[in-house]
């Protein structure tokens, strides 16, 4: 009876890890592959002459290295260049930031010295807004010179409150472990954003780039740690949707390292239990259906249940395995053997990135390992409270 109870423990586990990383995306295909095959997906195409006003808008925070190419970038953008408003918040920065920008003609710059964080920047350059249209954008990422026109494309659709452009990871010939495990997860992301995006919406989008309409704007709690996120599931929750558009793009550079990357998903996994509890009426699936589907099965359990089944797998997978005998070819085994193997990949990853020699095929297991450790860690942070809204960006390569 024992061993039956362990023995459903496990499948029901590895079904759930299965389905958190890949079975959503497998069931995904299917759904959108049928909805085409039998017509049920229309794309909205509306006004063509759709071309409003938009505010770029970047909170930067000692950003002066950045500076000169960012705005090179921002102004290069393919878009009228009379409906283009150039808004930056430099709260707090104190490397000349400010100082810098204020030598741009068309920037409007708003400072203060006090540093509050990113969220308080934006809750309060916000007000300054006065387009239909703005564009959120990191001060060290390069956007795609469509950007714009891509986003507003999308717009066109009344139904549409927020448009998430893609991040891309710039490639290097000699990436390290950060920059072959993030290129291949967000490779990977960028494909199932579409997929949600055609069957109803996108659960969340990416902070390096993406739009809102400036109605929809609602003021972001100060200790917010994924504002992306927050906002743009705040906008979906009051009917509209979340689209995507990957020929809309922020580039950058991969994490210097391994270490830096887990800074950095460290804070992420803090910021997404805090989502989690900030937005849990949207775990009512009879109240938000679809969207309530996707976000469960794209967001919340790879940020609560499916890592505490990864550790918990192990021991119940040995159990069955010395049932049946360790040594057999039998399902257990293989399966334990299965996991050992993909550990012990991981471990060599960690071995060969402190030693500089680049096997990229070890990289993979060795990111999904340090995605899932930094869940722990950020729940951990997150349970203190030590993680501040004030962090500092993780270094890039």
């Amino acid at each position: 009876m024992i061993m039956t109870t362990i023995e459903i423990l496990f499948w029901i586990f590895l079904f759930v890890i299965f389905y958190s990383y890949l079975g959503y995306g497998i069931l995904l295909y299917l759904i959108i592959k049928f909805r085409r095959v039998t017509g049920l997906h229309k794309p909205f195409t509306g006004n063509e002459d759709y071309e409003p006003e938009v505010t770029l808008f970047v909170t930067a925070y000692n950003e002066k290295d950045y500076l000169h190419q960012k705005i090179q970038n921002s102004f290069s953008l393919k878009y009228p260049k009379e409906k283009v408003r150039h808004v930056w918040v430099t709260d707090g920065s104190d490397d000349g930031t400010p100082e810098l920008l204020k030598n741009y003609n068309g920037i409007d710059v708003y400072h203060q010295p006090e540093r509050r964080g990113k969220i308080a920047a934006m809750n309060r350059g916000v007000q300054f807004v006065k387009t239909p249209i703005i564009i959120f954008s990191d001060g060290n990422t390069d956007l795609g010179e469509d950007s714009i026109l891509e986003i507003v494309k999308l717009f066109r659709n009344p139904k549409v409150g927020c448009v998430s452009g893609e991040k891309r990871i710039h490639k290097k010939e000699a990436d390290a472990a950060a920059g072959a495990g993030e290129g291949l997860y967000w490779k990977y992301e960028s494909t199932l954003k579409k997929w949600d995006a055609e069957l109803y919406s996108v659960v969340g989008a990416a902070g390096e780039l993406f739009a809102i309409r400036t109605e929809l704007w609602q003021e972001v709690e100060k200790d917010t740690l994924l504002d992306d996120f927050i906002i743009s599931l705040r906008v979906a929750m009051k009917g509209f949707t979340i689209q995507y558009n990957p020929n809309a793009y922020a580039i950058e550079t991969a994490s210097a390292n391994v270490k830096e990357e887990l800074k950095r998903k460290i804070r992420i996994s803090a910021g997404g239990i805090q989502s989690v509890v900030r937005l849990s009426p949207l775990l009512n699936i009879f109240k938000y259906g679809t969207l309530s589907f996707q976000y469960i099965s794209h967001r919340v359990l790879r940020w609560t249940l499916t890592p505490l089944l990864l550790l918990l797998i192990i021991p119940l997978n040995a159990i069955l395995a010395v049932n049946q005998g360790l040594f057999t070819l039998n399902i257990y085994p293989l399966l334990l053997a299965g996991q050992a193997l993909f550990y012990v990949a991981a471990l060599t990853g960690w071995f060969l990135e402190n030693r500089k020699i680049k096997v990229k095929v070890l990289f993979v297991p060795y990111y999904f390992f340090i995605m899932n450790l930094s869940v722990y860690l950020g729940v951990k942070r997150y349970v203190k409270g030590n993680q501040s809204v004030k962090w500092e960006r993780a270094k890039r390569g």
